[in-house]
Protein backbone atom coordinates (compact mmCIF):
# COMPACT_ATOMS: atom_id res chain seq x y z
CA UNK A 1 0.00 0.00 0.00
CA UNK A 2 1.46 3.46 -0.69
CA UNK A 3 0.50 6.49 1.72
CA UNK A 4 1.19 9.80 1.69
CA UNK A 5 0.26 9.90 5.13
CA UNK A 6 1.99 9.59 9.09
CA UNK A 7 -0.32 7.17 10.47
CA UNK A 8 1.59 3.85 11.28
CA UNK A 9 0.46 1.03 9.90
CA UNK A 10 -0.30 -0.10 13.64
CA UNK A 11 -2.80 2.82 13.38
CA UNK A 12 -4.52 2.31 10.60
CA UNK A 13 -8.01 0.31 10.11
CA UNK A 14 -8.69 -3.00 8.99
CA UNK A 15 -8.73 -2.86 5.05
CA UNK A 16 -12.48 -4.35 6.01
CA UNK A 17 -13.20 -1.61 8.42
CA UNK A 18 -12.16 1.01 6.38
CA UNK A 19 -14.20 0.06 3.33
CA UNK A 20 -17.41 -0.31 5.54
CA UNK A 21 -16.81 3.32 7.36
CA UNK A 22 -16.16 5.09 3.55
CA UNK A 23 -19.12 2.83 1.76
CA UNK A 24 -21.42 4.28 4.87
CA UNK A 25 -20.27 7.87 4.48
CA UNK A 26 -20.38 7.71 0.52
CA UNK A 27 -24.48 6.39 1.42
CA UNK A 28 -25.25 9.33 3.13
CA UNK A 29 -26.10 10.31 -0.84
CA UNK A 30 -27.95 7.71 -1.64
CA UNK A 31 -30.14 7.46 1.35
CA UNK A 32 -30.69 10.88 1.07
CA UNK A 33 -32.06 10.45 -2.27
CA UNK A 34 -33.57 6.87 -2.58
CA UNK A 35 -35.91 6.87 0.95
CA UNK A 36 -37.61 9.73 -0.62
CA UNK A 37 -38.23 7.51 -3.90
CA UNK A 38 -41.87 6.33 -2.23
CA UNK A 39 -43.09 9.89 -1.13
CA UNK A 40 -42.98 11.42 -4.42
CA UNK A 41 -46.09 11.01 -4.76
CA UNK A 42 -47.14 11.83 -1.34
CA UNK A 43 -45.65 15.52 -1.59
CA UNK A 44 -46.42 16.30 -5.13
CA UNK A 45 -50.56 15.52 -3.66
CA UNK A 46 -50.00 18.11 -1.22
CA UNK A 47 -47.05 20.32 -2.05
CA UNK A 48 -47.66 20.47 -6.09
CA UNK A 49 -50.94 19.01 -6.97
CA UNK A 50 -51.71 20.82 -10.24
CA UNK A 51 -47.94 19.51 -11.46
CA UNK A 52 -46.64 16.42 -9.56
CA UNK A 53 -43.51 16.25 -12.06
CA UNK A 54 -42.16 19.20 -9.80
CA UNK A 55 -42.00 16.37 -6.96
CA UNK A 56 -38.77 15.05 -8.93
CA UNK A 57 -37.23 18.15 -8.15
CA UNK A 58 -36.33 16.77 -4.63
CA UNK A 59 -34.38 14.55 -5.73
CA UNK A 60 -32.14 16.87 -8.30
CA UNK A 61 -32.76 20.05 -5.87
CA UNK A 62 -30.51 17.85 -3.41
CA UNK A 63 -27.90 16.87 -5.95
CA UNK A 64 -27.24 20.55 -7.28
CA UNK A 65 -26.45 21.74 -3.89
CA UNK A 66 -23.84 18.44 -3.20
CA UNK A 67 -22.39 19.68 -6.34
CA UNK A 68 -21.69 23.17 -5.19
CA UNK A 69 -20.63 22.07 -2.05
CA UNK A 70 -18.06 19.29 -3.29
CA UNK A 71 -15.96 22.66 -5.06
CA UNK A 72 -15.91 24.17 -1.13
CA UNK A 73 -15.48 20.91 1.07
CA UNK A 74 -12.31 19.38 -0.69
CA UNK A 75 -10.13 22.65 -0.31
CA UNK A 76 -11.55 23.33 3.54
CA UNK A 77 -10.63 19.54 3.81
CA UNK A 78 -6.84 20.32 2.22
CA UNK A 79 -6.53 23.15 5.49
CA UNK A 80 -8.33 21.84 8.12
CA UNK A 81 -8.14 17.85 7.69
CA UNK A 82 -10.04 15.40 6.43
CA UNK A 83 -12.18 15.05 9.00
CA UNK A 84 -13.13 18.50 10.89
CA UNK A 85 -14.81 18.84 7.14
CA UNK A 86 -16.59 16.00 6.96
CA UNK A 87 -17.97 16.40 10.78
CA UNK A 88 -18.91 19.76 9.80
CA UNK A 89 -21.05 18.91 6.99
CA UNK A 90 -22.50 15.94 8.67
CA UNK A 91 -24.04 19.04 11.49
CA UNK A 92 -24.84 20.57 8.49
CA UNK A 93 -27.00 18.25 6.72
CA UNK A 94 -28.71 17.26 9.82
CA UNK A 95 -29.99 20.99 10.55
CA UNK A 96 -31.46 21.26 6.93
CA UNK A 97 -33.03 17.67 7.15
CA UNK A 98 -34.87 19.13 10.67
CA UNK A 99 -35.66 22.31 8.24
CA UNK A 100 -37.08 20.42 5.53
CA UNK A 101 -39.06 18.19 8.08
CA UNK A 102 -41.03 21.88 9.13
CA UNK A 103 -41.21 23.02 5.20
CA UNK A 104 -44.71 23.89 4.84
CA UNK A 105 -44.36 24.58 0.65
CA UNK A 106 -42.45 22.80 -1.98
CA UNK A 107 -40.24 26.24 -2.44
CA UNK A 108 -39.17 25.89 1.15
CA UNK A 109 -38.66 22.46 1.07
CA UNK A 110 -36.50 22.61 -2.24
CA UNK A 111 -34.35 24.97 -0.54
CA UNK A 112 -33.66 23.16 2.80
CA UNK A 113 -32.87 19.96 0.08
CA UNK A 114 -29.90 22.25 -1.47
CA UNK A 115 -28.51 23.28 2.11
CA UNK A 116 -28.74 19.12 3.09
CA UNK A 117 -27.02 18.89 -0.56
CA UNK A 118 -24.25 21.10 0.91
CA UNK A 119 -23.50 19.42 4.03
CA UNK A 120 -24.00 15.78 2.46
CA UNK A 121 -21.15 16.57 -0.17
CA UNK A 122 -18.66 16.76 2.61
CA UNK A 123 -19.06 12.53 3.70
CA UNK A 124 -19.10 12.49 0.03
CA UNK A 125 -16.19 14.69 -1.19
CA UNK A 126 -14.04 14.40 1.46
CA UNK A 127 -13.69 10.52 2.06
CA UNK A 128 -12.31 10.39 -1.75
CA UNK A 129 -9.75 12.19 -0.50
CA UNK A 130 -9.53 10.32 1.99
CA UNK A 131 -9.65 7.20 0.19
CA UNK A 132 -6.75 8.94 -1.93
CA UNK A 133 -4.49 9.85 1.19
CA UNK A 134 -3.79 6.17 1.58
CA UNK A 135 -4.34 4.32 -2.17
CA UNK A 136 -3.82 5.11 -5.45
CA UNK A 137 -4.11 4.02 -8.90
CA UNK A 138 -5.80 0.69 -9.61
CA UNK A 139 -5.78 -0.50 -5.89
CA UNK A 140 -7.78 2.74 -5.12
CA UNK A 141 -10.17 1.53 -8.20
CA UNK A 142 -10.23 -1.75 -6.14
CA UNK A 143 -10.88 0.09 -2.66
CA UNK A 144 -13.96 2.04 -4.38
CA UNK A 145 -15.42 -0.80 -5.53
CA UNK A 146 -15.50 -2.61 -2.85
CA UNK A 147 -16.73 0.05 -1.16
CA UNK A 148 -19.71 1.07 -3.53
CA UNK A 149 -20.67 -3.04 -3.88
CA UNK A 150 -21.78 -2.48 0.41
CA UNK A 151 -22.87 1.18 -0.23
CA UNK A 152 -25.39 -0.58 -3.14
CA UNK A 153 -27.03 -2.21 0.30
CA UNK A 154 -28.24 0.94 0.94
CA UNK A 155 -30.44 1.69 -2.58
CA UNK A 156 -31.38 -1.53 -2.28
CA UNK A 157 -33.43 -1.24 0.95
CA UNK A 158 -34.16 2.48 1.22
CA UNK A 159 -37.02 2.71 -0.37
CA UNK A 160 -38.50 -0.20 1.44
CA UNK A 161 -37.37 1.55 4.62
CA UNK A 162 -38.29 4.56 3.29
CA UNK A 163 -42.08 3.39 3.14
CA UNK A 164 -42.16 2.03 6.35
CA UNK A 165 -41.33 5.16 7.54
CA UNK A 166 -43.86 6.82 5.98
CA UNK A 167 -46.59 4.59 6.81
CA UNK A 168 -45.34 4.93 10.56
CA UNK A 169 -44.98 8.97 10.72
CA UNK A 170 -45.59 9.98 7.14
CA UNK A 171 -43.42 11.50 4.63
CA UNK A 172 -41.89 13.77 6.73
CA UNK A 173 -40.44 11.60 9.11
CA UNK A 174 -38.04 10.55 6.84
CA UNK A 175 -36.43 13.53 7.18
CA UNK A 176 -35.58 12.32 11.07
CA UNK A 177 -33.89 9.10 9.81
CA UNK A 178 -31.61 11.21 8.08
CA UNK A 179 -30.77 12.19 11.54
CA UNK A 180 -30.25 8.97 12.89
CA UNK A 181 -28.54 7.90 9.69
CA UNK A 182 -25.84 10.77 9.60
CA UNK A 183 -25.06 10.26 13.49
CA UNK A 184 -23.43 6.93 13.09
CA UNK A 185 -21.69 7.33 10.40
CA UNK A 186 -19.99 10.56 12.06
CA UNK A 187 -19.27 8.73 15.55
CA UNK A 188 -18.12 5.78 13.88
CA UNK A 189 -15.48 8.43 11.83
CA UNK A 190 -14.64 10.51 14.93
CA UNK A 191 -13.89 7.26 16.98
CA UNK A 192 -12.65 5.01 14.67
CA UNK A 193 -10.44 6.56 11.90
CA UNK A 194 -7.26 8.70 11.93
CA UNK A 195 -6.86 11.82 10.58
CA UNK A 196 -5.30 11.00 7.07
CA UNK A 197 -3.14 14.31 6.32
CA UNK A 198 -0.85 15.33 8.49
CA UNK A 199 -0.23 19.25 9.55
CA UNK A 200 2.63 19.57 7.74
CA UNK A 201 0.42 18.44 4.43
CA UNK A 202 -1.83 20.88 4.63
CA UNK A 203 -2.57 23.64 2.24
CA UNK A 204 -3.74 27.28 2.91
CA UNK A 205 -7.03 28.30 1.51
CA UNK A 206 -6.63 31.09 -0.33
CA UNK A 207 -8.40 32.62 -3.54
CA UNK A 208 -5.12 32.74 -5.44
CA UNK A 209 -4.21 28.83 -4.30
CA UNK A 210 -7.73 27.98 -5.08
CA UNK A 211 -7.12 29.43 -8.33
CA UNK A 212 -3.79 27.34 -8.83
CA UNK A 213 -4.91 24.60 -8.16
CA UNK A 214 -8.19 24.61 -10.20
CA UNK A 215 -5.94 25.58 -13.23
CA UNK A 216 -3.93 22.85 -12.80
CA UNK A 217 -6.91 20.33 -12.53
CA UNK A 218 -8.79 21.53 -15.63
CA UNK A 219 -4.97 21.51 -17.51
CA UNK A 220 -5.18 17.87 -17.86
CA UNK A 221 -6.90 16.08 -20.99
CA UNK A 222 -7.81 12.88 -18.83
CA UNK A 223 -9.39 15.06 -16.41
CA UNK A 224 -11.46 16.77 -18.38
CA UNK A 225 -12.27 13.86 -19.96
CA UNK A 226 -13.13 12.15 -16.80
CA UNK A 227 -15.36 15.12 -15.58
CA UNK A 228 -17.22 14.96 -19.07
CA UNK A 229 -18.11 11.27 -19.02
CA UNK A 230 -18.71 11.49 -15.20
CA UNK A 231 -21.34 14.20 -16.10
CA UNK A 232 -22.98 12.06 -18.72
CA UNK A 233 -22.83 9.02 -16.17
CA UNK A 234 -24.54 11.12 -13.68
CA UNK A 235 -27.19 12.85 -15.74
CA UNK A 236 -28.25 9.30 -16.84
CA UNK A 237 -28.20 7.67 -13.40
CA UNK A 238 -29.53 10.93 -11.70
CA UNK A 239 -32.85 11.12 -15.03
CA UNK A 240 -33.54 7.23 -14.17
CA UNK A 241 -33.75 7.90 -10.52
CA UNK A 242 -35.47 10.86 -10.89
CA UNK A 243 -38.45 9.25 -13.42
CA UNK A 244 -38.25 5.66 -11.78
CA UNK A 245 -40.99 5.67 -9.29
CA UNK A 246 -43.72 7.50 -12.03
CA UNK A 247 -42.40 5.01 -14.52
CA UNK A 248 -43.19 2.32 -12.18
CA UNK A 249 -46.66 4.02 -10.67
CA UNK A 250 -48.13 5.53 -14.37
CA UNK A 251 -46.88 3.46 -17.05
CA UNK A 252 -47.16 -0.41 -15.76
CA UNK A 253 -49.65 0.17 -12.43
CA UNK A 254 -46.68 -1.44 -9.81
CA UNK A 255 -46.34 1.86 -7.37
CA UNK A 256 -47.15 -0.03 -4.22
CA UNK A 257 -44.56 -2.79 -5.13
CA UNK A 258 -42.42 -0.42 -6.84
CA UNK A 259 -39.89 -0.35 -3.15
CA UNK A 260 -39.60 -4.23 -3.83
CA UNK A 261 -38.90 -4.07 -7.43
CA UNK A 262 -36.35 -1.15 -6.71
CA UNK A 263 -34.46 -3.49 -4.20
CA UNK A 264 -34.17 -6.20 -6.70
CA UNK A 265 -32.55 -3.66 -8.98
CA UNK A 266 -30.07 -2.38 -6.84
CA UNK A 267 -28.92 -5.74 -5.79
CA UNK A 268 -28.25 -6.89 -9.31
CA UNK A 269 -26.79 -3.66 -9.95
CA UNK A 270 -24.32 -3.53 -7.04
CA UNK A 271 -22.89 -6.82 -8.25
CA UNK A 272 -21.10 -4.22 -11.26
CA UNK A 273 -19.10 -2.98 -8.17
CA UNK A 274 -17.71 -6.70 -7.54
CA UNK A 275 -17.03 -7.19 -11.63
CA UNK A 276 -15.26 -4.54 -11.33
CA UNK A 277 -12.94 -5.01 -8.40
CA UNK A 278 -12.41 -8.59 -10.05
CA UNK A 279 -11.35 -6.86 -13.31
CA UNK A 280 -9.84 -3.85 -13.21
CA UNK A 281 -6.62 -4.79 -11.70
CA UNK A 282 -6.31 -6.92 -15.05
CA UNK A 283 -8.12 -5.38 -17.88
CA UNK A 284 -7.53 -1.03 -16.66
CA UNK A 285 -10.21 1.37 -16.26
CA UNK A 286 -10.18 2.68 -18.99
CA UNK A 287 -11.33 -0.48 -20.99
CA UNK A 288 -14.03 -1.52 -18.68
CA UNK A 289 -15.74 2.50 -18.89
CA UNK A 290 -15.09 2.03 -22.84
CA UNK A 291 -17.05 -0.93 -22.45
CA UNK A 292 -19.79 -0.14 -20.25
CA UNK A 293 -20.46 2.46 -22.13
CA UNK A 294 -20.80 0.99 -25.39
CA UNK A 295 -23.06 -1.59 -24.50
CA UNK A 296 -25.11 0.58 -22.56
CA UNK A 297 -25.48 2.78 -25.92
CA UNK A 298 -26.79 -0.42 -27.94
CA UNK A 299 -28.84 -1.50 -25.07
CA UNK A 300 -30.87 1.99 -24.59
CA UNK A 301 -30.99 2.29 -28.03
CA UNK A 302 -32.78 -1.10 -29.08
CA UNK A 303 -34.97 -0.65 -26.11
CA UNK A 304 -35.74 2.78 -27.05
CA UNK A 305 -37.14 1.70 -30.47
CA UNK A 306 -38.45 -1.61 -29.39
CA UNK A 307 -40.57 0.48 -27.06
CA UNK A 308 -41.18 3.03 -29.22
CA UNK A 309 -42.93 0.30 -32.05
CA UNK A 310 -44.78 -1.20 -29.71
CA UNK A 311 -42.25 -4.90 -30.86
CA UNK A 312 -42.51 -6.36 -27.31
CA UNK A 313 -44.63 -9.06 -26.19
CA UNK A 314 -47.18 -8.23 -23.81
CA UNK A 315 -45.64 -10.47 -21.12
CA UNK A 316 -42.11 -8.79 -21.90
CA UNK A 317 -42.19 -5.21 -21.93
CA UNK A 318 -42.00 -5.10 -18.17
CA UNK A 319 -39.48 -7.59 -17.59
CA UNK A 320 -37.41 -5.70 -20.14
CA UNK A 321 -37.85 -2.41 -18.55
CA UNK A 322 -36.90 -3.85 -15.18
CA UNK A 323 -34.04 -5.55 -16.89
CA UNK A 324 -33.17 -2.23 -18.81
CA UNK A 325 -32.98 0.11 -15.70
CA UNK A 326 -30.34 -2.64 -13.82
CA UNK A 327 -28.22 -2.23 -16.85
CA UNK A 328 -28.19 1.64 -16.19
CA UNK A 329 -27.20 1.23 -12.68
CA UNK A 330 -24.60 -1.46 -13.36
CA UNK A 331 -23.03 0.98 -15.83
CA UNK A 332 -22.74 3.52 -13.03
CA UNK A 333 -20.73 0.57 -10.92
CA UNK A 334 -18.63 -0.15 -13.56
CA UNK A 335 -17.63 3.33 -14.74
CA UNK A 336 -17.78 6.04 -11.64
CA UNK A 337 -15.04 4.63 -9.06
CA UNK A 338 -12.63 3.94 -12.49
CA UNK A 339 -13.33 7.82 -13.70
CA UNK A 340 -12.95 9.33 -10.17
CA UNK A 341 -9.45 7.24 -9.99
CA UNK A 342 -8.85 7.96 -13.57
CA UNK A 343 -9.22 11.68 -12.80
CA UNK A 344 -7.48 12.10 -9.42
CA UNK A 345 -4.62 9.97 -10.29
CA UNK A 346 -2.62 12.99 -11.79
CA UNK A 347 -3.17 15.34 -8.75
CA UNK A 348 -2.69 13.27 -5.19
CA UNK A 349 -0.59 15.96 -4.17
CA UNK A 350 -3.70 18.48 -4.37
CA UNK A 351 -6.20 15.65 -3.25
CA UNK A 352 -8.74 17.53 -1.69
CA UNK A 353 -8.94 20.34 -4.01
CA UNK A 354 -8.79 17.77 -7.12
CA UNK A 355 -11.77 15.68 -5.81
CA UNK A 356 -13.98 19.10 -5.09
CA UNK A 357 -13.34 20.56 -8.59
CA UNK A 358 -13.95 17.34 -10.43
CA UNK A 359 -17.13 15.93 -8.14
CA UNK A 360 -18.53 19.73 -8.38
CA UNK A 361 -18.63 20.50 -11.87
CA UNK A 362 -20.02 16.66 -12.99
CA UNK A 363 -22.72 16.57 -10.58
CA UNK A 364 -23.82 20.42 -11.29
CA UNK A 365 -23.54 19.89 -15.18
CA UNK A 366 -25.19 16.59 -14.58
CA UNK A 367 -28.39 18.18 -13.15
CA UNK A 368 -28.51 20.24 -15.61
CA UNK A 369 -28.72 16.63 -17.96
CA UNK A 370 -31.19 14.91 -15.29
CA UNK A 371 -33.76 17.76 -14.64
CA UNK A 372 -35.26 18.35 -17.98
CA UNK A 373 -34.82 14.74 -18.79
CA UNK A 374 -36.82 13.65 -15.45
CA UNK A 375 -39.47 16.29 -16.37
CA UNK A 376 -40.28 15.50 -19.80
CA UNK A 377 -41.62 12.49 -18.46
CA UNK A 378 -44.87 11.94 -20.53
CA UNK A 379 -46.42 8.70 -18.78
CA UNK A 380 -43.76 6.52 -21.01
CA UNK A 381 -40.18 5.62 -20.55
CA UNK A 382 -39.33 6.53 -24.13
CA UNK A 383 -37.82 10.10 -22.98
CA UNK A 384 -35.59 8.55 -20.53
CA UNK A 385 -34.76 5.71 -22.89
CA UNK A 386 -33.06 7.95 -25.19
CA UNK A 387 -32.09 10.63 -23.08
CA UNK A 388 -29.54 7.63 -21.37
CA UNK A 389 -28.30 6.23 -25.13
CA UNK A 390 -27.70 10.09 -26.22
CA UNK A 391 -25.70 10.39 -22.71
CA UNK A 392 -23.96 6.57 -23.18
CA UNK A 393 -23.27 7.20 -26.63
CA UNK A 394 -21.40 10.61 -26.21
CA UNK A 395 -19.69 9.23 -23.12
CA UNK A 396 -18.28 6.28 -25.21
CA UNK A 397 -16.52 8.67 -28.04
CA UNK A 398 -15.08 10.70 -25.08
CA UNK A 399 -13.36 8.39 -23.33
CA UNK A 400 -12.63 6.70 -27.46
CA UNK A 401 -10.91 10.00 -27.67
CA UNK A 402 -7.89 9.63 -25.14
CA UNK A 403 -4.54 8.45 -26.38
CA UNK A 404 -3.00 4.90 -25.61
CA UNK A 405 -1.01 5.40 -22.67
Amino acid sequence: MTSTTDIPESGRLSRPEFVGMIAMLFATVAFSIDSMLPALPEIAAELSPADPNRAQLILTSFVLGMGIGTFVAGPLSDRFGRKRVIMGGAVLYCLAALCAWAAPTLELLLIARVVGGLGASAPRVVSLALVRDLYRGREMARIMSFAMLIFTLVPAVAPLMGTVIIDALGWRGIFLSFLAFSAVSILWLSIRQPETLPPHARRPVSVAGLGSAFREVLSHRVILTAIGVQTLVFGALFGTLSSTQQVFDVTWGRGESFPLWFAVIALMAGTASLVNAALVMRLGMRFLVTVALGVQFLLSLGMWGMTANDLWPAALAFPAYVLWTTGVFFMAGLTLGNLNAMAMEPVGHIAGMAASVIGSIATVLAVALAAPLGLAFDGTPLPLMLGVASFAGVGFLLIRSLPRT
